[in-house]
């Protein structure tokens, strides 16, 4: 069968990856895909957000499944898009999309359902948002409701960083309309736990676990980010929590979106924070997480052909996850600067390290060809990530094989995983 995948980062090029491994896959396209994707894909130049041309394109090549990778165009509408041309798609319909277009959707969604979350209220205007940062407790959170490449998040440890981060998000526009409203919530303390899941409407599969690291330096320290690595499974997620969260939020957040009329087919993925008062949803998101997908699908043992089929079919009920019983650690190699300024086109040695290096593998994020030479050309440049047995030899092979490569302006955090320590 022929693929197309659409997006262009380390998520599309372990979505590559898993895709052909799996016996029933001749051909895969990516759309536009990158540097690394290229080695196994062939790369088109259809740009994410450009619909009616990927629908077009699919059509005319008889692709036989469509796998979207990226919030926006979900949340644009291109699963509609694919299936009024009959065409079959992985990934929630528009009317689904929005649990992670509208961050005020999925509170109200959980409020009304009694899905455990953070404490909220919704803003339209910055002065109404400011009368009620008033009277808060500190430090809050800051969203904005729209999508904001997982950065429209602020963390104010007091009322002055709060108003100014209102002026940030909704007058500012920092995030564009994304700001337009937002959310202000509780700030929780935990653990905090990425869970995907895959999703047919009506039955929910969680995958194995995961744990992010947003902030840009060592000790969760500067700006948010879009993740600067992570590892998996997380040492947290316990069978007491996994039953917890099984019984209410996985099963119920499917059976809310479907009591809503708008039932999910494709990836949800589920953030969570273990608080010392039980597990809370901190969001919601529509699609593979980045760089989650690249230490859960290189553990992933059932043909995600198999799996995505039957989340279009209505059938997951009747197929069986299975994850490798070992870690994966993933550390992303940025561009120093990201995630405000920072310098492309900086040429990239030593990919060649990872070939035929069982356990190794180096996912392409923001990378170019420049003649024969592959070069940086994004914020988050490559996503280094390695098994082990368990996390700990997971993280040490992990930052081995980070010395392997190299490029002017090579910035990582070297701290990744290092709450393993602590479990």
């Amino acid at each position: 069968m022929k693929v197309l995948i659409v997006g262009s980062g380390g998520r599309e090029h372990a979505i590559a990856q898993s895709v052909a491994k799996s016996p029933k896959v001749d051909k895969i396209y990516c759309a536009p895909g990158n540097a690394g994707i290229a080695s196994i894909a062939e790369c088109v130049d259809i740009k994410a957000m450009e619909l009616k041309k990927l629908a077009d394109f699919a059509d005319k090549e008889k692709i036989d499944l469509t796998i979207i990778g990226m919030d926006d165009p979900l949340v644009a509408g291109v699963v509609d898009v694919f299936e009024a041309k009959g065409l079959r798609v992985f990934g929630p319909a528009k009317n689904a999309a929005i649990i992670e277009g509208s961050k005020a959707f999925s509170k109200d969604l959980m409020k009304k359902y009694n899905i455990p979350t953070a404490a909220y209220e919704v803003f339209d205007s910055p002065e109404a948002a400011r009368e009620y940062l008033k009277d808060c407790n500190y430090p809050i959170v800051l969203k904005a409701d729209g999508l904001a490449l997982g950065k429209g998040v602020l963390i104010c440890e007091d009322k002055a960083a709060a108003m100014d981060g209102v002026k940030t998000l909704m007058e500012d526009k920092q995030f564009g309309d994304a700001g337009n409203t937002i959310v202000i919530e509780e700030f929780l303390t935990g653990r905090e736990v990425s869970v995907l899941c895959y999703c047919d409407g009506n039955t929910i599969k969680p995958m194995t676990s995961a744990q992010d690291h947003k902030r840009a330096k060592d000790n969760d320290e500067g700006l948010n980010t879009g993740g600067m690595g992570t590892f998996s499974p997380s040492p947290f997620y316990t069978k007491e929590v996994q039953e917890f969260c099984e019984t209410k939020v996985f099963q119920p957040t499917i059976d809310a979106m479907k009591n809503e009329g708008r039932p999910f087919k494709g990836i949800l993925f589920v953030g969570l924070i273990l608080t010392p008062a039980g597990p809370r949803v901190l969001e919601y998101n529509a699609r593979f997480g980045d760089p989650e997908a690249q230490v859960v699908l290189p553990r992933m043992k059932t043909d995600i052909i198999d799996v995505m089929e039957a989340c279009i079919d209505g059938k997951l009920d009747e197929t069986e996850l299975e994850f490798e019983d070992n870690a994966a650690v993933c550390v992303i190699l940025a561009s120093d600067g990201y995630p405000e300024s920072y310098e492309k086109g900086k040429v990239i040695t030593g990919l060649d390290a990872f070939d035929g290096k069982e356990g190794f593998y180096v996912y392409h994020s923001g990378t170019k060809f420049d003649g024969d030479n592959i070069v940086t050309n994004g914020g988050r440049v490559l996503g280094v990530t390695a098994k082990g047995a368990d996390l700990k030899e997971a993280r040490a092979n992990a930052y081995k094989a980070t010395e392997w490569i190299s490029f002017d302006n090579k910035y990582m955090r070297h701290d990744i995983g290092k709450a393993i320590d602590e479990a």
